[in-house]
Order: structure tokens, then sequence, then C-alpha cells
């Protein structure tokens, strides 16, 4: 070795002993599934996390209502206790994660740390889609970082790449499964032909499911999670709230049977999409259930996987896939945050990135297609009384509406979904597939075809996406 390659490593390691000891402190407010994982990651790779930053990054502190539980976590050094208030105003806690979900305490929370000057990563996707505005207002007005990846797709890099990875596109589309509750369910359903409610109790046995599954199997938690990739992607200012959403308790295994009889598979998809015309930008931003062909990567995702496919205008299309739950795929994204955030304020340049990758003046509310508005194929299944005209009847509304048929078939008798009424009982289903229409149409045409006397329950629909 040259004398001047010796000199500079040893001015190397003399430079890293003398950062080696200037460590930042971490404190962590809420000690549940995710926090432990947390706190798991941050001990067992203490060393790899320090040759990465140059410095340690310690836990210091913890707070939980629940102080008495063993977590199976070695917190000696660490205090521990319910003052997460406390932990905020700590001289030694440099670094704040907020893991207690909801969305008024951890507000509270999150504020405090930003007014204090203390960076903060969440992983609470439900409070930046409701409140996101006034938190990321506080914190570029306080020259405070807030970061956030393990609040979409658990511990798939996606809002990184959006915001640094994909920054020299301009977003086209996002189509994501990102809730693996209901990919569970759909891929259970599918694979074995049980019902909705079969299903779900299964995966609420193996912990895939809450006791309560609503804000998972209704769609809400991917309407929290596709409004963040859609602020992400197209710079729009808007609320879950605004986003069209529908569940999956209404998908039957006859619709993943007809599906795969015509080459698709039915996942619950967020999708967002930019349209420009002379008026401007417009965003399409929605939950529901999707046909989606079959071949595609995404219909391949099974089980409680998540993926997330991205085109770009430079990059063409992307895909991202991996776990989008669990501890420690979430606890994985939670401490690159903290990663992050340690080497920005060690070099004192809080603020490098936007939050949600366009600058906050920048963010503007951009119009939401209207869902009637959407152009495309539908498959339609009719619950009808088993009697001769029936499809003549239903086929001469969608033509009336100016919707033409792509195929039609009939299945066996005595079918009924749980949900439809008492009267639909010994019913058949029709199962249509439609050429293109606007939604628009295929909404007015359903509408007086379930007021048929023959028609005994409401149709279902389900979109079918082409582009992927």
């Amino acid at each position: 070795m040259i004398a001047s390659e010796q000199s500079e490593r040893a001015v190397g390691r003399s430079r890293a002993k003398r950062v080696g000891s200037q460590s930042l402190g971490v404190g962590l407010v809420g000690f549940g599934t995710i926090g432990t994982g947390v706190a798991t990651v941050l001990g067992r790779n203490a060393d790899l996390i320090t040759a990465r930053l140059g410095f340690p990054l310690r836990l210091v502190r913890i707070a939980d209502l629940d102080t008495t539980r063993d977590r199976g976590v070695d917190l000696a050094g660490i205090v521990f206790d319910a003052d997460a208030n406390a932990l905020i105003d700590d001289p030694k806690v440099q670094l704040v994660v907020e893991l207690i979900g909801g969305t008024d305490a951890a507000r509270r929370l999150i504020l405090r740390a930003l007014e204090r000057g203390k960076p903060v990563v969440t992983a609470n996707k439900a409070l930046l889609a409701l409140h996101g505005k006034e938190i990321f207002e506080v914190a570029r007005r306080g020259g405070v970082d807030i970061a956030f990846e393990a609040s979409v797709g658990g511990g798939i890099p996606i809002l990184r790449s959006l915001r640094e990875g994909l920054a020299a596109n301009r977003i086209e589309s996002v189509h994501g499964i990102i809730n693996g509750t209901t990919n569970y369910v759909l891929t259970e359903m599918e694979k074995g032909g049980a019902s909705f409610d079969a299903v779900l109790k299964r995966a609420q046995e193996l912990g895939y499911a809450e006791l309560d599954p609503s804000i998972d199997v209704d769609g809400i938690d991917a309407a929290h999670k596709i409004t963040l990739l859609a602020a992400m992607a197209f710079g729009a200012e808007l609320t879950f709230k605004e986003v069209p959403t529908e569940g999956i308790r209404d998908v039957t295994p006859l619709d993943l049977e007809a599906a795969q009889e015509f080459g698709y598979r039915v996942r619950l998809l967020g999708i967002t999409k930019s349209r420009r015309d002379a008026k401007g930008e417009r965003i399409e931003v929605r939950v529901h259930p999707t046909m989606i062909p079959a071949e595609s990567l995404l219909a391949k995702v099974d089980g409680a996987m998540n993926a997330i496919a991205v085109h770009g205008d430079a990059v063409g299309p992307t895909l991202f896939y991996g776990a989008g739950a669990g501890a420690m795929p979430t606890a994985s994204a939670v401490v690159a945050d903290l990663v992050e955030l340690a080497r920005e304020v060690r070099r004192g340049i809080a603020g490098r990135v936007a939050p949600l990758s366009t600058l906050p003046e920048a963010l503007v509310p951009k119009p939401i297609v209207p869902l009637g508005e959407l152009f495309g194929r539908s498959y339609l299944r009719f619950t009808v009384q088993d009697r001769p005209g029936v499809l003549s009847a239903i086929a001469g509304v969608l033509g009336t509406h100016g919707i033409s048929i792509e195929s039609v078939s009939q299945k066996g008798r005595g079918y009924a979904h749980p949900n439809d009424p008492e009267g639909a009982r010994g019913s058949v289903p029709i199962v249509v597939f439609t050429h293109p229409a606007s939604e628009a149409a295929v909404r007015s045409a359903l509408d007086a075809i379930d007021q048929l006397p023959e028609v005994t329950a409401p149709t279902r629909l389900i979109r079918i996406e082409e582009e992927l």
C-alpha cells in the first residue's frame, strides 16, 4: 500500500472515531407490534447503521400506555414510561418516531415534535391522508423534516422511489395492490371457491385481518394510501374523503370464476392517473375491485403481498413488490427513514427533499375525474328469474344506452349472494362482459335494468383495467 493511501485511511479512521461518539437519540412513541420491530432492528443492526451513518443511532426513550408487557427487547439504558409529551420534550431525543396510530393523539404529538424542531418519522397513513396539509405546513415553517415511507406498502420503498428515483419523470399512472388483507382474501376465494365470509374468518384466525376488518375490506386503508400516492405522483392537494372507494364484500367466487374464464383476475386496486387537456390537468383517483389481465405482473401477486405499478414518461413501466405489512418489513421502512433524517440532521440540511416530492408551494388542488367519465369495459353480474326473455330484456336496455355486449353466459340455478334480498333465492346469474362504454351510460342502464320485475337483486359491476 502506498503512503498516501495509508494516510488517507488513517484520517478516515480518525474521523470515524470522532464522529462515532456523537450519537443521535431516538424517541419511540408506541411500542406495539411495529414499535417492537423498530426497537429490534435498531438494536440488532446497530453496527451496520453506524457504519452507514458514520455515527450511532440510539434508541434512548420509549413511551407507551402499556409499560408492563414484555416485548422480548433489551431495554437496558432506555427510559420507558407512558409520558409521550415528556419524551418529545426530552433534550436527549433528537428524532421522534410516532407509531400509535389513530388521528387525534398522533396529530397532537407530531405537531408538538415539529414545533420543537424535532424531525418525525411516522407510519400513520390515515393521519397524513386526513391532516397532511396542516402537518406538512408546520414542518415547512419550522424547517423540520417528516418522513413516512412505512405508511404505504410496508417495506416497499415506493414513496422514496417516487420522490427521488423517479423525480425526472412525469408520472402517468399508478396502479397498486396496497392492502394485504384484501389480496389474501381474494386469492384464497379464487383458489378454493370459498365464500368471502368463510375466507375472512380464516384470515382473522391467521392474523391477516382485524377483529373488525372494515377498514381493510371496505377499501378505506387503500384509499388512505392512494391519496398519498396521488399527492406524491401528481403534486395534488387532496384528502382521502374525496376518493371514490369500494370494498370487496360483494365479490363472489362466481365473479372470480368468470374472470378466470375470460383471462382475468380480480384484485382490489388503488388507481390514480393523470389526464391532461386544453383545460389543464385532472386526476383519476379511486379504489375498487378490478379485473386485470391474468398475464399482467400485478395479477400474479398473491396472498398478503403488495405491489405497485408506476408508469413514467421517461422510464416507462416499473413494478415495486414486497411485504406490505408486518412488524419487520414496516420497521425496515421506519428505520430507513430514521437513517435518512439522521444524515440530514448531522449535516444541517433539513428539508433537502420535499416530503411529497413537489415543493409545498407548488402543491395545488386538482379536480378529480368523476367516475361517470371513466371509459372502458365492464363485467356485469345480473341476478334474475329463470324464465324466457330475460336476457333479451337486459340486452335491449343496454343497447338503448349505447352499450354493446362482448360476451354473455348464464350460470347454474340456485345461486344467491348473502347480501341479496330474500326474493333473490333460487334466481340465476347472468354474466356479461361489455365493449368499452362510459360509466355514466353503464350506470344509467343498470338503474333501468334493476327496475325490471325479472331482476331480483342489484346488479354487480366490476371495472376492467386493460393497460397494466
